[in-house]
This record gives C-alpha cells, sequence and structure tokens, in this order.
C-alpha cells in the first residue's frame, strides 16, 4: 500500500457572529481519522497578524499534517468542500473560506509566504500567483481571503517555538447558552499546576481567561507548555455546559512570533506588528479615556505612541518613562487618522536604558535650613522664613532615583495578544517538531 504525506490548511471558517475555524478543524480531523489517517503532528494553530482589520477574532488559521493511503488523497478535498458548505453556507454567510491541499515537500516559497503573514498585510492577489505557481490545489469561497492564512498555516511547521492550547467544545446548538464555566476551578487548576501553563488567569483581577465571550462552540481553551499539561489541566475545569468534543493543537500562542523585525521609524507601514528601537523624546502623559500617549525617536524619524485604558496597570510603567530612555516598543502600527498620525499601539516595552534624570530646586537656607525662593530676577534668592538673602545663590541639581528597571514591561495577561510573549515564558523556548503523538489528543 502506497503512503502520501499532505498538509491541509484553513482559515475563515468563522464570523464574528459565530463558527469557529478550530472546531471545524476537529471536524476534519474526526472524518478523516476513519479514513485510516495517520496524523504526524498535532493540529497546528497559526495566529497570524493580529493588527489586520478584516481578521475575524484571534486571527487564527489551521494546517492538520498527516499520512494516508494514496487512493484516499484525491477525494480530501472533495469531501472537505463539503463539510465547508454544511458547516458555513447558511449561519455564517459572511466569511470567506480558504482550504489548501500541500502533498509532500512544503515548498520554500510557501514557507516564505507564511513568515510574512506573521507581521505584514498580504493581498489576496499574492496567495492566488502563488497558488497558481505552485500548481496547489485548493477551495476558494467568497472573496478568498481564507487563501491567506491557510497558506500561511501550511507553511509555518513552529520548528523555533511553540506552545499548546487544549480547546473544549460545547454542542452547536448549545451556543446561544451561558457557558457555565466555574472561574473558581479555574484559579484552582492554575495554582495546581503553576508553572506549567500560562495566561489562563489574569493575577490582579483574578478573571479566568480560557473562557470567549462570543457565541461560537468554545467552551474554554487552556494554554500550556506540554500537551500533557494541558490535558491534564482539562480534568479540573468544571462547567454547566458538557464537553461535546476536544482537542489539543501544537500553537506558536505565547511565542511572541509577530514581533521578529525591528523597524525604523521611516519603514513602518498601518497594520505591521514591529519592534522600534528609539529614545523618548516626548514624555507621556495621560489623555482624555485614561490613554497614556508619549513618542520616541530613531535615526530615521519620530512616532507617537499610546498605551490604551485597556492595557490597566501597564500605563502606570509608561507614565515613569523620561526624556532620553532608550526603548524597545513592541507595537501594533495604527494607520493615520483625522485626529491622529501614523501610532504605535503598545503591545510592550523592553527598556535598554535608563537616562539620568536631574531635577532642579532653589537652595536651601543655611540658617533656618527651610527652601529658598527667588528674590526677583537678578537678585539671587530670598528666605521668606528668617529674611535671608543669598544674592549669588544658583539652583541645585538633584539626580533623580529611577523606579524603573532596564527589562521588559508587558500590559497584564487581560489585556495580551494571543501571540505575545508573556513573561512567564520568557528565556522559555520548546523548538523542533514531536516525533510522536501523546495517546488521546483528541475527544470526540
Amino acid at each position: 500500500m502506497s503512503v502520501e504525506s499532505i498538509h491541509v490548511g484553513m482559515d475563515d471558517i468563522d464570523s464574528p457572529e459565530g463558527g469557529c475555524t478550530t472546531h471545524f478543524a476537529s471536524l476534519v480531523v474526526e472524518r478523516l481519522s476513519t479514513l485510516g489517517a495517520r496524523w504526524s503532528d498535532y493540529p497546528n494553530l497559526i495566529r497570524l497578524n493580529p493588527n489586520i482589520p478584516y481578521r475575524t477574532r484571534g486571527n487564527g488559521a489551521v494546517a492538520i499534517r498527516l499520512s494516508i493511503d494514496t487512493a484516499e488523497v484525491d477525494g480530501i478535498l472533495p469531501l472537505v468542500e463539503e463539510m465547508v458548505r454544511e458547516y458555513s453556507e447558511e449561519d455564517y454567510p459572511n466569511t470567506n473560506p480558504g482550504v489548501v491541499l500541500v502533498g509532500g515537500k512544503i515548498p520554500t516559497a510557501v514557507q516564505s509566504f507564511s513568515a510574512r503573514a506573521m507581521w505584514r498585510t498580504i493581498p489576496v492577489s499574492v496567495a492566488d500567483r502563488l497558488l497558481k505557481e505552485h500548481s496547489i490545489d485548493h477551495i476558494r469561497r467568497g472573496n478568498g481571503r481564507g487563501l491567506v492564512g491557510a497558506i500561511a498555516a501550511v507553511g509555518n511547521r513552529l520548528e523555533y517555538d511553540h506552545t499548546y492550547e487544549l480547546i473544549a467544545y460545547r454542542a452547536v446548538e448549545s451556543t446561544s447558552e451561558p457557558r457555565g464555566v466555574d472561574e473558581q476551578s479555574v484559579v484552582e487548576m492554575d495554582q495546581r499546576m503553576e508553572g506549567r501553563l500560562f495566561s489562563n488567569v489574569d493575577p490582579v483581577t483574578r478573571r479566568a481567561l480560557i473562557v470567549p465571550r462570543g457565541p461560537d462552540p468554545v467552551l474554554y481553551g487552556i494554554r500550556g507548555e506540554r500537551v500533557e499539561d494541558v490535558l491534564e489541566a482539562s480534568s479540573y475545569v468544571k462547567s454547566e455546559q458538557s464537553v461535546d468534543r476536544m482537542m489539543a493543537f501544537r500553537t506558536n500562542q505565547g511565542t511572541g512570533a509577530h514581533l521578529m523585525h525591528c523597524v525604523y521609524v521611516s519603514d513602518l507601514r498601518p497594520y505591521m506588528a514591529a519592534i522600534v528601537h528609539g529614545v523618548i523624546d516626548r514624555r507621556p502623559k495621560t489623555t482624555e479615556g485614561g490613554h497614556v500617549v508619549f513618542s520616541v525617536g530613531d535615526c530615521s524619524g519620530r512616532v507617537d505612541c499610546a498605551a490604551y485604558e485597556p492595557t490597566g496597570e501597564f500605563r502606570t510603567v509608561v507614565l515613569k518613562l523620561e526624556k532620553g530612555d532608550q526603548v524597545l516598543v513592541h507595537a501594533a502600527v495604527r494607520p493615520p487618522a483625522r485626529t491622529h498620525g501614523l501610532t504605535l499601539n503598545v503591545e510592550g516595552l523592553e527598556i535598554v536604558r535608563l537616562a539620568e534624570v536631574c531635577r532642579e530646586s532653589n537652595p536651601v537656607c543655611p540658617h533656618c535650613f527651610k527652601r529658598m525662593k527667588s528674590a526677583g530676577k537678578g537678585q539671587g534668592y530670598k528666605c521668606f522664613s528668617c529674611g535671608f538673602k543669598d544674592r549669588e545663590g544658583t539652583k541645585t541639581k538633584t539626580l533623580v532615583d529611577r523606579t524603573l528597571e532596564e527589562k521588559v514591561y508587558l500590559p497584564p495577561p487581560r489585556a495580551q495578544r494571543h501571540l505575545t510573549k508573556p513573561l512567564a515564558r520568557l528565556g522559555k523556548k520548546n523548538k523542533g517538531v514531536p516525533d510522536r503523538l501523546v495517546g488521546r489528543w483528541y475527544r470526540f
């Protein structure tokens, strides 16, 4: 029997009103398993550039990688196309599903496309051209936008860092009802498995972050370092709605994969995910709505930066920046509008070097040790307590004790992107593709 290795990528099989690409992927995995598929990797959940304006929720695409009898290969794409039609044609009319099937070795051009999709905007026309040049079989519906994510998912093998997410799903007919996940059980789960999970509970608000808010089939999603950890963690979560199915994904969540490019200010473009290495040239200030704004400059120009109100206590850190501080700004590039120019939406901040800051103050009276005041232009200083005058007095300079440290600062987990590498993961990397899969990484 001849066996062929294939990769199937899929995206945009969801919408803000419901549906879920990962849920659809679990249905495909279930169906292909009945056809004798042997899985070479866990399903890959690939989060793409989170700044794309027309994304749905987390901008996640999925790739499944398998070996199957060559006689079955030609039937896979028609099977998936029929499943897409059944899943999305009535309930989710505004989506633009895309599916691609790549056999054997993944073309270098597909890998390059995937790398670019992590931090730039890619037109559908570029995806169309790539599919044509490499004769890649695909399914295109709507405006074809889903093909961008589908190609990008196939091209990303998660070789340099990865984490895992165990996603539990409820029955589709229950998506209009409250999930009823017990938050205390999530907090206890997080405490029990400390160091093995990340970004599942906000440490300040104690809010469970594993539960989505939309009317989709996801009941909860648990993020961790190893597949065994997220599978174990799921056994501790309690909810009113029962788990209809669950599946573990290997993913780039929590890896910071979108922030790998340091970009000059003059080269910034709307919707880019970029790091800007520069110097604070305008001190932060709080604006209406609770947002904190400042500006940073490099040898090519300067740009405004904003830490928005939802970033919570992170704004306290930003407000302590001073002119001359050297920083790496982790950011989403927001396009100019009527009320502002091109702006960096700050996702994180690494302080490279703190500037020395001096504060000037009036001299102290040598007799009563009170702070003197100006006696008038060119007339020195006068102590209004004892009457002492010092015509030669000058302001004193005092070095300010900076409370910031030269390190990475991030918003709290509740305000982080899916891709943000949390503080708990700094210095950690899970490299390579697993050579074997655990026994029960899905339950249907």
